[in-house]
């Protein structure tokens, strides 16, 4: 019976303004980490739905913060980055240059440095859906971790390399051996923390 729950949960799609989204029931809140827990889910839910659609699994983005930071509002990196989504200064000015209502707060809130992480999210999501035609909406989100963890143009460049060395590549599959450890280990923990063992 449990699996054919699992498999009508994968099956069901919902359909998003613009965006296609699997959706999903079993993250895991069973992980031996401590940052399974309801904080800023407020925060994640209302952010999602802004930027993603009603009907998007705000899990998504809580996983992308627990990889980033466990969730620390205080959390800073030997790069510079800060909060829980791990943003770097620079990135959050651009940020604020595309959306004017996320200039009214500052980057060490929580709730605006989870709005500018998953508004960030969305910027890679398009720009991903709009390049790979042939990929499910997941594969489009690994992507979007991806380039959120390396940077767009690190991950662009892995996708043109691989496609020059084979044929029929279309995403996080296909390239997931050639981005950095680091990025790999990311997606993977995300994937994980969905349900989604890779």
């Amino acid at each position: 019976m449990q699996g054919h729950h699992k498999l009508a949960t994968l099956i069901l799609l919902v359909l998003i303004p613009g965006i296609v989204f699997a959706a999903t029931s079993n993250p895991r809140h069973d992980l031996k980490s401590k940052a399974w827990t309801t904080k800023y889910d407020h925060h994640f839910r209302k952010y999602s739905k802004r930027y993603f659609g009603p009907n998007v699994d705000w899990r998504w983005f809580k996983s992308q913060g627990i990889a980033e930071s466990g969730l620390r509002d205080n959390a800073r990196s030997s790069v510079g980055a800060v909060g829980v989504m791990q943003i770097l200064p620079s990135t959050y000015a651009d940020i604020h240059k595309k959306s004017p209502y996320l200039s009214s707060g500052t980057l060490s809130d929580p709730r605006w440095n989870i709005a500018s992480g998953i508004f960030y999210d969305r910027i890679l999501y398009k720009r991903w859906k709009k390049r790979l035609k042939q990929t499910t909406p997941e594969n489009d989100l690994y992507m979007t971790f991806a380039s959120y963890n390396a940077g767009h143009g690190k991950i662009s460049r892995v996708l043109k390399k691989t496609k020059e060395q084979k044929k029929n590549v279309e995403g996080w599959d296909d390239i997931k051996q050639h981005v950095p450890l680091q990025t790999r280990h990311y997606v993977s923990r995300i994937r994980f923390l969905m349900g989604r063992d890779s």
